[in-house]
This record gives C-alpha cells, structure tokens and sequence, in this order.
C-alpha cells in the first residue's frame, strides 16, 4: 500500500444493548479496547481515524440473511418470540432474546460493512471494528452467540467489487458460518485455525472439509490439538496459511480476530499469547494489501480487550514506535504495565506439552498439504 490509511470502527451506540449479565459474550470489551487506546493516543494522527459505524441496511443484510429469520429476528426483539423463532435458534441459552438485540446486531454489522466501504473507496487501507466477527450465524439460524453475520456479509460485499477476497479467522472456534457461505466458490478463501473440533462448538472444521464444486480447495480449515501454544501454532500458519496465501493472491484479506485462543480462556483450551496475533499481523502486512479487521470471540475481557488494542496497535502501524518507548507517556492498565504489557509474557511449555502438541499439528500440516495445496499449485 503507497499509503497505510487506519480506520478504527466504534460507537458508544455499540454498548447500549448488551447482551444479557449472565452470558459470556461482553459488549463492552470492545469500548475497554478502545479506552486503552484512547489513552495511548492511538485514535488519531497520522492516517489515523476513528469512524462511526453507519446500521447495516436491511437490503443488505438479505445478501446472506433470509428475510423470514431477519422478520423474526426483530420481532423476537420487540417482545414477540415464538417456536418459529426458536428453530431458527433463537432464544436458546447461546443466542437469547434481549432488548435491542436486532439493533445491536445490525449495528455491529453495520460497522464491519463500514470498514469493508471505507477500503473499496480507497478512504481507508486497514480497518477495525471489535465489535464484528459474528462467524457462526446462518442464512436463517442464529448460532454460537451469533445473530448476523457481519463478516460473511463483509466479504460478499468486497466480492461483488470483483475483489478476491481472503478469509482468515484465528478466532477458537471453527468459523462455520463463512466457510459455509463460500464453499462452493473460488472468489472468496476461506481459512478458519480452530481448536479440534471433536473437542469443541460447533464440531465442524476438519481438514477433508475443503469445499466443493468450483470450491473445491478454497475452504482450508485447519483444527488445532488442546493445548497447541505460539510456536506450533506459527508452524502451522507458516506451513499453510502463508504459501496459500501467497498462492491465492488476495486483493483483500477480510481477518476475524477471537482471542479466545489465549491462554486462560474460559471456554477453550489452546495456550497462545497475545504475540502470535502481533505476528500473523504483521505477516499479513507484507503482502500490502488491505486488511478488514474483527473482533469475535474472548471471553477472558482484560485478556481480550488487551489483545485487541495491540493487534491494532500493530496493525496501524504503531506498535513499533511504542514498544521503543515502553515506560514513556501512558497510563497504568490494571494488572499490566503500560505499552510493554500489552504484549504477554512468555508461557513456559512442558516436554510433555511439547509431545503431545507436536505430533498432532504435524499430522494436520501433511493432511491438509496433501488434501488442497495441489489445486492451488503447490
């Protein structure tokens, strides 16, 4: 990129319907991302900007979305659910009925469609909305504490601009919603690194999943051992994602950041710092084009919302500059220690970690080499 354009996509509208307290996923670890940064002085200067979202427009929404279950959807938020409703899934103990839903949802939506404008206009070269990455919704099914697929819609959207588009998704769980979206399609790859799913929601992502039809070799998903941590996991990222990748030859990457792969995650059980989502970062950057950044899963919130102001700050471009200055001009954030803690310390990784991870992702390395890197030349 000739020029390096951030945007970064929020609203304090974002945190007026939340979902409900007893429930993992917190709205508000987007706005606890966005305080740090505010007060790191990240938000502005220098090609960077913070953009309101606009609400996703009904039209669009129907691209993915079947107009039966948006109906319901936002009857279901006005008070009027049903059994229909709850086929769709919704109302169950993932996706509950709460007030505001559809307009959280289409909000959230709207600001990942907002980042995906900013870059086909050319006004933005990366963008971030923390509160996207909504990857297990259906065309009519809310699942996994998702409503509307903001990021399926997303790379529709960048498609219909004759933009090939690459889907990656680091999020924990296996990103089944866009996988599916695009699974008999070419313009749009998808790659979804994914605890194994035979110990994980939605149990779907194995590596002989890769497609059909004229997508056949474009749905790459790559399942992950309990336990996997940095190194193994950027063996892997650097064994498949990268030449598929390089392959490939994106115009865009749209990119679903979950940080529930981190260690100490409630839900999960990899074992990854937040430097390996630095290091994908980065890796993306040299291909030099534009990157459509989410948020998604993570339900440890100091974790998350630590894990998303650095991949912002190296996606901006600002990391760099901060971390030569880690005791200068900031402020203290909690538990951590300024700019240097929102990098991870090290995890100490036992022998036996070490054996039992190890087998297990070079297993998936030569599965999936062997089931997709021949149709992309490789």
């Amino acid at each position: 990129m000739a020029t390096h354009k951030a945007a970064f996509i929020y609203s304090s509208e974002l945190e007026k319907h939340p979902y409900p307290p007893e429930h993992p996923f917190n709205t508000a670890r987007a706005s606890k991302a966005r305080s740090i940064l505010n007060s790191m002085g990240l938000l502005s200067g220098d090609g960077i900007a913070e953009v309101a979202p606009e609400t996703a427009d009904r039209l669009v929404l129907k691209k993915f979305h079947m107009a039966r279950y948006l109906h319901a959807l936002q009857k279901a938020a006005e008070g009027k659910w049903d059994y229909t409703a709850l086929d769709m899934g919704i109302g169950t103990g993932d996706c509950p009925v709460f007030q505001g839903l559809y307009e959280y949802a289409s909000l959230a939506t709207g600001a990942t469609l907002t980042g995906a404008q900013l870059i086909l206009s050319g006004a933005a070269d990366v963008a971030f909305n923390p509160s996207g990455g909504f990857h297990h919704a259906g065309p009519d099914r809310a699942s996994g504490f998702c409503y509307i697929n903001d990021v399926a819609l997303a790379c529709m959207v960048l498609a219909e601009q004759d933009r090939r588009v690459l889907y990656l998704d680091v999020d924990v769980h296996h990103g089944d919603g866009v996988a599916y979206a695009f699974y008999d399609r070419s313009d749009v790859m998808t790659i979804s690194l994914h605890q194994n799913p035979k110990t994980l929601f939605p149990g779907t992502g194995f590596e002989d999943e890769i497609g059909s039809g004229e997508g056949k070799g474009y749905c790459v998903n790559i399942p992950l051992p309990i336990g996997t941590y940095d190194q193994a996991y950027m063996q892997v990222f650097g064994k498949i994602v990268l030449p598929l990748a390089k392959a490939y030859k994106p115009d865009v990457f749209v990119f679903e950041l979950g940080a529930d792969a981190l260690a100490g995650d409630p839900l999960a059980h990899l074992c990854l710092t937040n430097n390996t989502y630095a290091d994908i970062i980065n890796l993306l950057l040299n291909f030099n084009k534009p990157i459509l950044m989410t948020g998604g899963g993570g339900y440890h919130v100091e974790n998350t919302a630590r894990a998303w102001a650095l991949a912002w700050s190296v996606l901006c471009g600002a990391d760099a500059e901060h971390a030569a200055y880690p005791t200068v001009g900031g402020v203290m954030l909690g538990s951590t220690d300024w700019q240097g803690g929102l990098r991870d310390g090290e995890i100490v990784i036992s022998p036996q970690q070490r054996e039992m991870v190890t087998p297990a992702i070079e297993r998936t390395i030569e599965a999936i080499k062997a089931n997709v890197f021949f149709v992309h030349g490789l």
